[in-house]
C-alpha cells in the first residue's frame, strides 16, 4: 500500500514562505511522478507543481516564480517551497503519485495566508 504523508502547512503572513514535505513510504518517489495539488472549499482541486521522473517541473501560472518543487531521493521526499505567500494561495494542499494507472493521494495539509 502506496502512502503519502504530508506536512508543513500551517499559518503564515502574506508575503512569508513554507516549505510543504510529502514523504513516501512503500515505493521510491523518484522513479513516478509527482504532484502537488490545492483545493479549497467549493471549487476543484487544481495542480500547483509537478515534478516528472527524470526531473523536468512544471508549474500553474498562478505560481511560477514564487513555487518550487523538488524531490529529495535519500529521503524519499517530495517538497514544495512556498515564496512571497499570497491570501489567494490558501488551500489545503495535497500531495498525488501516479504508479501504474492507479492515482495515489496524502491525507492534505492546510495552509493559510493571512495577516
Amino acid at each position: 500500500q502506496v502512502q503519502l504523508v504530508e506536512s508543513g502547512g500551517g499559518l503564515v503572513q502574506p508575503g512569508g514562505s513554507l516549505r510543504l514535505s510529502c514523504a513516501a513510504s512503500t515505493i521510491v518517489v523518484r522513479i513516478y511522478p509527482v504532484g502537488w495539488y490545492r483545493q479549497v472549499p467549493g471549487k476543484q482541486r487544481e495542480l500547483v507543481a509537478g515534478i516528472a521522473s527524470g526531473g523536468i517541473t512544471n508549474y500553474a501560472d498562478s505560481v511560477k516564480g514564487r513555487f518550487t518543487i523538488s524531490r529529495d531521493n535519500a529521503k524519499n521526499t517530495v517538497y514544495l517551497q512556498m515564496n512571497s505567500l499570497k491570501p489567494d494561495d490558501t488551500a489545503v494542499y495535497y500531495c498525488q503519485l501516479e504508479r501504474l494507472g492507479t492515482t495515489y493521494w496524502g491525507q492534505g495539509t492546510q495552509v493559510t495566508v493571512s495577516s
